[in-house]
């Protein structure tokens, strides 16, 4: 028995062996293209986000730029030094030291011989025997402005002789007493009071005041009487 051979016709091609024609392309309608359109708008809408998102971000982590350095100061203008502090003004040099055996000066040799042979009589009188030193010194330290007060000129205080060359506590301090400046500045001159032909009186003082106006008021009736 004899088989017919049949040849296969080609893939795709319809039977019959005359092959199938392929349609061109068609264009898209308006729908796609409006379809298509809003895709392509919404991809690069989310591609400018992203873009706008890695700048943000970018711009927040990125460190601020280094601040201008300050201006450099002016240079401060030298300091004119200091003046020196004021001075203090001069003290008056202290007064002499009075003593029963020398003329001070300021006092003319007419009056320290008035006041030494006892010319000039005591006008008031202080009388310390038998005080306690600290007791003849308060009457001492009162005795003398008050009889200045008073106007007196020459005074006399008593202390008495006491005993050895030196004589007792209040013939020692008394010249001590009167050198001290509360009282060395109503004083011109001190003597010992005259004891006639046994000689000058060691136990008493006699003191030339000066006058209530002070050292200038002296001086100008000093000047009057010469």
């Amino acid at each position: 028995m004899t088989t017919r051979r049949r040849d296969s016709a080609p893939q795709g091609a319809p039977a019959g062996g005359v092959p199938r024609l392929r349609r061109p392309p068609r264009g898209l309608s308006a729908e796609e293209r409006a379809l298509w359109q809003h895709v392509a708008e919404s991809v690069r809408a989310i591609a400018r986000n992203r873009a706008s998102a890695i700048e943000t971000t970018e711009a927040a982590t990125k460190p601020p730029p280094p601040a201008p350095p300050a201006p450099a100061a002016p240079p401060r203008a030298a300091r004119a030094p200091a003046p020196p502090p004021p001075s203090a003004p001069a003290r008056p040099a202290a007064p002499p030291e009075l003593s029963p055996e020398s003329r001070p000066g300021g006092v003319d040799n007419a009056r320290w011989q008035a006041l030494a042979r006892g010319s000039l009589r005591p006008e008031r009188r202080l009388d310390l025997h038998h005080q306690r030193a600290a007791h003849a010194h308060a009457l001492v330290e009162r005795f003398i402005p008050d009889s200045v007060a008073e106007g007196c000129r020459c005074v006399e205080i008593v202390t008495g002789r006491g005993a050895g060359a030196e004589g007792g506590v209040l013939r020692r301090e008394l010249p001590h007493w009167l050198n001290a400046p509360a009282l060395r500045r109503h004083i011109l001159a001190i003597v010992h009071a005259p004891g006639g032909a046994a000689g000058p009186n060691t136990g008493a003082l006699r003191l030339l005041l000066r006058r209530a106006g002070g050292k200038g008021q002296d001086d100008k009736n000093r000047g009057r009487k010469r």
